[in-house]
């Protein structure tokens, strides 16, 4: 859509005003930035047709010419082996300091070049196309610098319809994952939550894409379980030396296992608490128990992605047959 011309809605501002007497302008009931940013109806506004038309002959440059044939390639003067140091401290100290996704993203695809998709709804999660060695790819990360990388109900609505759409056209899908859990409070499960959230647990679940996952930080609970996991056929899954898979915090997880036996005791608690992230705070014990196939440093995530995703070239793989699935709509 293109901001001050374009307008989408049901019913226009005259027949909202006599049906339930609400002044609204055009804008406000269906412009471009409040599709873009409110509803998601829209995947991006831009300034002008210009602008428009120039982005979407970038997105269409992803994608192939039908659901028949495979991700377009393109040359790539970008090294496939390249190694990014700086992603080695990319993570900081403090596990609840935020940092840019959006950063390891532009420093792992071919010549930084990152189109999202739906940029201004749901920032907590990231969808957009880039190449990996030449070949288009999806991405979808979960973004620390907004409400801490939760999923909630847009963030799973957003990612949900971008991981069907990569899996409708045979897109590889790479997903990069610190998440802390599903946003919690009456808003979220009055809204339908278990509901919402089930639809990109549906999309990870179904797609027979080539999936290649990279933990970098948090992976916790039925958020880890919903980011393409082993769990949900998840076909090659790394790990930082970073990330936490476990089934939530270890202060909150502490509280509840030892409530009992620590009950108003700090310093149980405290010892407790150290035990519980001396044992999941790090990504081995889900990697003996073969829920991560690899550790790698994060410098070499590139690397590690680019031959994971030549190793799934030629994945071949189906869905039991049905009339259609039935996704939690």
């Amino acid at each position: 859509m293109v901001k001050d011309t374009s307008y989408m809605y049901v019913t226009g501002p005259d027949v909202v005003k006599t049906v339930t007497n609400e002044d609204v302008s055009h804008e406000e009931l269906g412009g471009a930035k409040m599709h873009a940013a409110k509803s998601g109806v829209a995947d991006g506004a831009f300034e002008n047709d210009l602008e428009a038309m120039t982005q979407i002959r970038r997105l269409i440059d992803f994608l192939p010419g039908s659901n028949r044939e495979g991700a377009p390639s393109r040359k790539s003067y970008d090294d496939a082996e390249r190694l990014e140091p700086s992603l080695d401290t990319l993570i900081p100290q403090n596990p609840n300091k935020p940092y840019d996704m959006k950063e390891l993203i532009l420093k792992i695809v071919d010549e930084a070049d990152f189109f999202e998709i739906s940029a201004d709804y749901a920032k907590n999660i990231i969808c957009g196309f880039a190449r990996m060695d030449g070949s288009s790819v999806g991405v979808v990360a979960n973004q620390p610098l907004a409400l801490a990388g939760v999923l909630d109900i847009d963030a799973s609505k957003k990612a949900a319809r971008f991981v069907r759409f990569c899996d409708a056209f045979s897109i590889p899908i790479v997903t990069l994952v610190d998440v802390p859990g599903f946003m919690p409070g009456t808003k979220q499960e009055l809204g339908g939550l278990i509901k919402h959230g089930a639809k990109l647990l549906f999309a990870y679940a179904e797609a027979t894409s080539p999936k290649v996952t990279v933990i970098t930080r948090k992976a916790y609970g039925g958020a880890y379980d919903v980011m393409s996991s082993k769990h949900l056929r998840g076909d090659v899954n790394y790990a930082w030396p970073t990330a936490e898979i476990a089934v939530m915090g270890s202060k909150g997880a502490v509280e509840i296992i030892f409530r009992a036996e620590a009950a108003g005791d700090p310093a149980k608690l405290a010892e407790k608490e150290a035990e519980y992230k001396q044992r999941f705070a790090n990504p081995f014990v889900a990697a003996q128990r073969g829920y991560i196939d690899d550790v790698i440093m994060p410098h070499s995530t590139r690397k590690r992605i680019v031959r994971a995703l030549k190793s799934l070239k030629g994945k071949q793989a189906s869905n039991p047959w049905k009339k259609h699935d039935n996704i939690p709509l």
